[in-house]
């Protein structure tokens, strides 16, 4: 997996946090998520953990998985 780039966040005066991805809004955190969101950021990955908040890391291999004979329906 090609690791997350381009991933920013800007935490806000109403007390939300807005999650850019290459400058362009990709989702808003807000009450006890964004405690959470923060939380993990400074543990983990930032870039990684923002791709999962937003969505953003499920890419390039779902046509490939969904091709497989484990997934066949």
């Amino acid at each position: 997996m090609t690791p997350a780039r381009g991933f920013t966040y800007e935490e806000r005066g109403d007390g939300s946090v807005v999650i850019l991805h290459h400058g362009r809004m990709a989702t808003v955190v807000r009450g006890n998520r964004k405690a959470q969101f923060v939380r993990e950021v400074a543990d983990g990955d930032p870039q990684l953990v923002m791709a999962r908040w937003t969505g953003n890391y499920r890419r390039g291999n779902e046509r490939t998985a969904r091709r497989h004979p484990r997934n066949a329906h």
